[in-house]
């Protein structure tokens, strides 16, 4: 392939804000953020730009659920190239899912958490590994997971070659280990950033009164989703959880009277449709959570054809009934067994008690279930006592849960009433 000289001004490509960023040469780039702080756009530019400037390098991205990859990491690096007005020099791949920069042969390659054996065990054919580039890092829960990939990054690289893993992350919890980790120690290895909306320039007007209206209306959600400080967590409203890895149809064949039970929260400009799949042990008292979809922008056919997709259109879906015209053009599609949920006076308190008497197991796949759970939390009144009512955040796979578990919820209730009637405890 002919080259040819392409003539830009980086700094108009890639915007302000991120200058230390773009500099750092060291092992850890940490960058949490707001959304809309560009951190994610810029990473991707970064990589970009950077494998076509050094021969030889090669790049790993890394999500703790590998199916999350193309809409988000995969997608914002196209994004990139187009940008850089570069598309004739990279080849895009979805099976297996990578970019290939065809002037030299280097990769960008994306592998998930969810199959370890793929991460520790990645060879390139031209040049080196040497930077990878984990996408919204507070998915990883465990530290351990982390220090896998840091140690397969390893061997000698030739200058001008380094070694650097960038993370990038919004900072929904301060307990969370990113921030033992990188934030509160001191080291010429680590870059540790905080980046938010304000920084971003090309914002319209609607995308800026966003988070001017949040900041007046929740200024708690404020503090992290728009100026990217540190989630201060306190009086969780679920703390019976633990991620676990576990198979469900083998749950499902082993205890005959565990039910499979789904439930649908709709969302579609600010609010993203949220699907939870699990199994309800009524006699062992355990929920497990095995699946969920969580996007935004869903129409009612790509809710249908996602489901579809997963193989639950068969099933009895408990959806959020504010939404009744969606529930039956639902049913128009062919989720027959859809119905809304029914609600009523104290509903969610009653749902949120019934829930915390179960231990949850949650697979790791689910990772915007485990987001939620480790942020939902009971509000404050204006003097910061805890009152009785959840926070109206982190709550649209809670409140999906709680709608897949409507129908056993009196039940329970009358179980329990009949071994007290009988003097069993």
């Amino acid at each position: 392939m002919k080259s040819k000289v392409l003539n830009i001004f980086l700094p108009e490509i890639i915007g302000k804000g991120y200058k230390k960023f773009w500099e750092f040469k060291g092992r850890y780039k940490v960058v949490k953020g707001s959304r809309a702080s560009k951190k994610s756009k810029t990473t991707a530019l970064w990589i970009i730009y950077n494998m076509m400037k050094y021969k030889n390098a090669n790049t790993l991205v890394v999500r703790k659920v590998f199916r999350t990859l193309k809409d988000s990491c995969y997608s914002d690096l196209i994004w990139a190239i187009n940008r850089l007005k570069v598309a004739d020099y990279w080849e895009k791949k979805e099976s297996p899912l990578e970019l290939t920069y065809t002037p030299t042969g280097q990769k960008i390659l994306f592998r998930g958490f969810d199959d370890p054996m793929k991460i520790t065990s990645i060879s390139v054919s031209v040049g080196t590994l040497c930077w990878c580039w984990v996408e919204e890092a507070y998915e990883i829960t465990d530290e351990a997971h982390f220090n896998m990939l840091d140690e397969s990054i390893r061997g000698v690289v030739e200058k001008p070659l380094f070694k650097q893993i960038i993370i990038s992350f919004n900072p929904w919890n301060e307990r969370h280990w990113l921030k033992s980790r990188f934030f509160d120690r001191k080291s010429d290895e680590i870059l540790a950033l905080t980046t938010n909306y304000l920084c971003n320039e090309w914002l319209d007007d609607s995308d800026k009164r966003l988070f001017e209206d949040m900041k007046i209306n929740n200024p708690r959600r404020y503090q992290v989703a728009g100026l990217g400080n540190w989630g201060i967590v306190e009086g969780l409203v679920y703390e019976n959880w633990h991620e676990l890895e576990f198979d469900w149809r083998e749950i499902l064949d082993k205890r005959k009277k565990v039910k499979a039970v789904f439930g649908l929260d709709f969302g579609y400009t600010n609010d993203p449709a949220a699907f939870f799949c699990g199994l309800l042990d009524l006699e062992q008292k355990e929920i497990y959570v095995f699946d969920e979809f969580y996007k935004k922008g869903m129409q009612n056919t790509a809710i249908y054809s996602e489901i579809y997709k997963m193989g639950f259109s068969k099933e009895v879906v408990v959806c959020d009934s504010a939404e009744q015209k969606s529930v039956d053009q639902l049913r128009s599609l062919g989720l027959l067994r859809a119905k809304g949920a029914r609600k009523g006076k104290d509903s969610i308190n009653n749902g949120i008690q019934f829930i915390q008497d179960f231990k949850i197991y949650i697979h790791p796949r689910c990772s915007n279930f485990l987001t939620e759970i480790s942020n939902y939390s009971w509000d404050k009144d204006k003097f910061g006592k805890a009152i009785n009512k959840p926070v109206d955040d982190f709550n649209h796979l809670m409140d999906a849960m709680r709608y897949a578990l409507e129908d056993y919820i009196g039940q329970n209730r009358l179980v329990t009433l009949n071994k007290n009637i009988l003097g069993i405890r």
